[in-house]
């Protein structure tokens, strides 16, 4: 059997606090159930991902009382395996769950949510001919009955899979293809408002509704409020839509807002991902190309994704970072070709006709005095169906949200709004069109204060 491959640098910030909704939806939902004889009792069953959450205190206990004494100075992860290899002898099932990723060597690994879906030595080995026979692909999430690593190996491996995104692995061989899936104009709103006093996703609501499907960028100067937005955005639909999965995915992104992204953003169905700024630009591009497979699965399951990117711009700067040598340097230091893969990623949000959707949010840096930060936005103007604009000025003021009103917009916004409160939306927009975005910001906030809802305040609008 063979190791993880390539080790990945890991940094303090590369975990995240709880498990992710996708991984637990698949555990409960199809069971192996032993033939059972008259007078016996099923066996028992340990899951592999329980051990690794937990502390390093709360492992040496239960090791002990397994029975293994000589503790010190083992890892966490041998600590699982020993453990684990105990509770094998005894009889028990072991069972593990991860994302899978098929490496070139055509087999794979089940990363984890906790690892960022990065190299570790919790992976678990899944072997080609697996791989093969269920056509497994990377990005899945696999829940199966695993065996401890063997003498000389380093790795838990595979040994039947029990269910795949939750289903059992003969239907979810039925799937279509992503890229033969139907695309069409997002018509199924998100409805981001939660309680009255939070404006930011009302302002939202009102200025640029958003639909499951939606292509949305962000545009944002430094210090604008837009990841403090984008975790408004992320809680609202934690919250609105449960059985939506939320996906916010950090590049280059500082350790600090990792930080406090994963505690605030917590929910069943939600999950934090990311690459620091002190981490090489392949590793931000291996992150962000399995969490794009992974909502790409989801997908095809007939399940409704939402990734909310921070930032667009920093991931194409990577890209750019990884781009060959010999290809052509054009303006702002782009390398001709470089754009592409962001450019796809971006382009992969669509609503699906008759089944799933992939949300993308993407924020968009400007104003940073980088050249080449204002050609990936220039590259990128345009590509959305919805985009939002902060404003330097609001934040010099200090309203907030700093959303420019006559610069942002959704496109084709009559499939998501019914017509009397379009119609409204749209006298709204008339009336603050002809005021200064400062003056209009602050007006439209203090009406908002003043309505527990959008539609009180939307009705209380006169319409001469």
């Amino acid at each position: 059997m063979k190791t993880s491959g390539k080790k990945s640098r890991a940094s303090s910030s590369a975990t995240v606090e709880t498990p992710t909704a996708t991984e637990a939806a698949a555990v409960p939902q199809v069971e192996v159930q032993p033939n059972l004889a008259p007078g016996e009792t099923a066996p028992q069953r340990t899951e592999i991902g329980i051990l690794q959450r937990m502390p390093v205190q709360q492992l040496i206990k239960l090791a002990h009382a397994e029975g293994i004494t000589q503790t010190a100075g083992m890892t966490r992860q041998q600590l699982v395996v020993e453990i684990v290899r105990r509770r094998s002898e005894r009889g028990h099932t072991i069972y593990g769950t991860g994302t899978l990723e098929v490496l070139p060597e055509r087999f794979g690994f089940l990363r984890l949510p906790e690892r960022n879906y990065l190299s570790s030595p919790d992976d678990i080995y899944v072997s080609p001919a697996q791989i093969r026979h269920l056509n497994l692909q990377t990005g899945m999430t696999i829940h199966g009955i695993v065996r401890p690593p063997l003498e000389g190996q380093t790795n838990f491996a595979l040994l039947q899979v029990v269910s795949v995104n939750g289903l059992p692995p003969e239907r979810a061989a039925q799937r279509v293809n992503f890229e033969d899936l139907l695309p069409i104009h997002p018509c199924k709103r998100i409805i981001l408002e939660t309680t009255p006093e939070e404006i930011n996703t009302r302002v939202v609501d009102l200025i640029t509704p958003v639909g499951r499907g939606q292509r949305g960028l962000i545009v944002s100067p430094p210090r604008a409020g837009k990841t403090v937005l984008l975790q408004k955005i992320a809680q609202a639909i934690l919250k609105n839509y449960p059985e939506m999965h939320v996906i916010v995915l950090l590049i280059d992104e500082r350790p600090e807002e990792v930080t406090d992204m994963r505690r605030n953003v917590v929910g069943e169905k939600g999950e934090v991902v990311a690459s620091t700024f002190d981490e090489p630009p392949y590793q931000h591009l291996h992150v962000a190309e399995i969490v794009l497979e992974k909502a790409k699965r989801i997908v095809e399951f007939g399940g409704d994704v939402i990734i909310l990117l921070d930032s667009l711009t920093r991931l194409a700067r990577a890209y750019n970072a990884e781009a060959p040598a010999t290809s052509k340097t054009l303006t702002g230091g782009i390398v001709a070709g470089a754009l592409e893969k962001p450019k796809r990623f971006f382009g992969t949000a669509r609503q699906i006709e008759n089944g799933g959707s992939l949300t993308i949010l993407a924020t968009a840096l400007t104003e940073t005095g980088s050249r080449m930060d204002d050609v990936i936005f220039e590259e990128f103007k345009g590509t959305g169906n919805m985009e939002l604009h902060l404003d330097r000025r609001l934040v010099d003021k200090r309203v907030w949200p700093a959303i420019n009103i006559n610069a942002s917009g959704t496109r084709r916004e009559e499939l998501l709004l019914d017509p009397e409160e379009l119609r409204r939306v749209w006298l709204l927009r008339k009336v603050l069109s002809d005021m200064d975005p400062v003056d209009a910001m602050e007006l439209l906030v203090s009406k908002l204060r003043k309505t527990r809802s959008n539609a009180e305040f939307l009705m209380t609008m006169q319409l001469t």
